[in-house]
């Protein structure tokens, strides 16, 4: 298995224009919570305890976090517990409106991201390697870490690979989209 900067290295070459990682940062986020809130239904229960399938999921997706690093990996499984007690929420509302909001997140987010990777002037990661979307929602919390000044050795890491970041699109490139 890659190393954490590693992974994050090679999502990160995607996105190295500013406006694109700015619209990851909204995207992604609505994109895992309508996966939370789609995949909250069928609701059952095992041994007492509510099971869904966002909630399987996101055990097994915030054990691969936890496998890459652990101080990330535990502000991830946070933030897909609380995935998971949103998606449970909207579950409970009437069809449509559960319908409704869990595919309106999952569209509206990838129309951010296509935006995005227009500015970047790239394709998305995931095209050339799956692993790009568990990727992703790390690569936004671990930048969120870095404009908030932590793991400035992480941040250093992934630029020395990656590239710095770019205030706008490279026109010398052509675009993948």
């Amino acid at each position: 298995m890659k190393t954490l900067t590693d992974q994050l290295a090679d999502y990160a070459a995607y996105h190295r224009d500013r406006r694109n990682i700015v619209l990851h940062l909204i995207g992604i986020p609505m994109i895992v919570a309508s996966i939370e809130i789609l995949l909250s239904r069928p609701a059952f229960s095992v041994g007492g305890l509510p099971l869904t399938p966002a909630i399987l999921i996101s055990l097994a997706v915030a054990l691969f976090y936890l496998l890459l690093d652990l101080r990330l990996g535990l502000m991830m499984a946070l933030v897909l517990a609380g995935g998971a007690w949103l998606g449970s929420a909207v579950a409970g509302l009437p069809t449509a409106t559960w319908l409704g909001t869990g595919a309106g997140l999952f569209v509206v987010g990838w129309i951010i991201q296509l935006v995005g990777h227009a500015h970047e002037g790239r394709k998305p990661a995931f095209l050339d390697d799956l692993i790009g979307l568990l990727i992703g929602p790390l690569f936004v919390l671990a930048e969120i870490g870095f404009l908030l000044g932590m793991r400035r050795d992480l941040e250093s890491a992934i630029e020395a690979k990656a590239g710095h970041k770019k205030k706008g699109r490279d026109r010398s490139r052509p675009s993948s989209l």
